[in-house]
């Protein structure tokens, strides 16, 4: 079976806001404010803050590490304070150690906020995003960002919609497999290097190397660009993980499923992933095999599992008492092929 390396599982512990501004400008429509800032603090929660109660005194459980966002509820309530009570109110706030803030709604930053932002070198933001949106997408950012990740050996491949991951010894024919399968209309997400981010509780991403996507190597051949070679549509940045494929040598002595009633798995950070073990002899079309396994899944997926179908049609023929081998189907008149 594909070895899972627990200790190769790799999760970043911070991010700077220079790294968010940078790659989450144009998704989050982010527009700088201040300036002199600290682009090189650290973010280390992936979760967004509004900081209502911090505002109005309350900081035991004040989240300071994360992105504070300010909505309009914030931005309200400092406008009615008198010019005092708003100044003990952000100096409260900016006592601590701060990424960053971002203003939702276009609202415009008052100069004593925006006085204290430079003054202790802490990052101001500017959104036309409402709150609901923008905690919407800089948390999907975040929770990219701060995702565990485990980088595999193999062939990932999109077959009917189905993201299937072919593992097995170095030069067993996975990267052919995968050719085969991109010939014949499929797309491949990555080859050789595989990175899997966990998105969520049992969603595993896959995805290529920046180096390495849309490339692929053949043993004897080399180095080959499939983009170039079979157009766009023959490649994807990413897919879900459905199906681990293992190809192995034939070995007479091995157990290998006959009927598909056992559903094998394999656990890969904490998700189980449908697992089947595929024998490779001469003749044998593992290109076709692969695309019955994809739409197997999708059968099974939409509630019509063959195997359990019939093994539910075995056990009534025996609850009955007919005879076995009996003809599949009536004799045709003069039908004599």
């Amino acid at each position: 079976m594909i070895k899972i390396d627990k200790n190769s599982i790799t999760r970043k512990e911070n991010i700077d806001v220079g790294f968010l501004y940078k790659n989450a400008k144009n998704i989050c429509k982010l527009t700088l404010l201040t300036e002199n800032n600290n682009f090189d603090k650290k973010i280390v929660d992936q979760n967004v803050h509004r900081p209502g109660l911090a505002l109005a005194g309350f900081v035991d459980l004040f989240s300071y590490t994360r992105v504070q966002v300010f909505g309009n509820t914030e931005m309200r309530y400092l406008e009615q304070l008198s010019d005092d009570k708003k100044l003990e109110s952000l100096s409260r706030i900016f006592e601590f150690e701060i990424p960053c803030i971002i203003l939702t709604d276009n609202n415009k930053p008052f100069p004593m906020l925006l006085e204290k932002a430079n003054k202790h070198q802490v990052p101001l933001f500017k959104t036309s995003n409402s709150t609901t949106k923008l905690v919407y997408l800089l948390s999907d950012f975040l929770d990219d960002q701060f995702a565990p990740r485990i980088t595999l050996h193999g062939s990932f491949v999109d077959v009917y919609g189905v993201g299937v991951l072919f593992g097995g010894k170095s030069g067993i024919g996975k990267s052919e497999v995968a050719l085969d399968l991109i010939e014949r209309g499929h797309r491949l997400v990555a080859d050789d290097v595989i990175i899997l981010t966990k998105k969520g509780e049992g969603i595993l991403m896959g995805s290529g190397s920046e180096l390495g996507q849309k490339f692929m190597e053949i043993r004897g051949l080399g180095i080959i660009d499939i983009q170039s070679m079979f157009g766009v549509r023959a490649i994807r940045f990413q897919k879900r993980l459905e199906i681990v494929v293992e190809l192995e040598s034939w070995d007479a002595n091995a157990e290998y499923t006959r009927t598909g009633l056992d559903d094998n798995s394999i656990t890969i950070m904490d998700v189980d992933i449908p697992y089947i073990k595929l024998p490779i002899i001469p003749g044998k079309n593992i290109t076709v095999i692969s695309e019955v396994i994809s739409l197997n899944y999708l059968l099974k997926h939409y509630g019509h599992d063959a195997a359990k179908i019939f093994q539910e049609r075995l056990n009534q023929r025996i609850k009955s008492k007919t005879n076995l081998n009996s003809r599949g189907v009536d004799y045709f008149e003069h039908d004599f092929e």
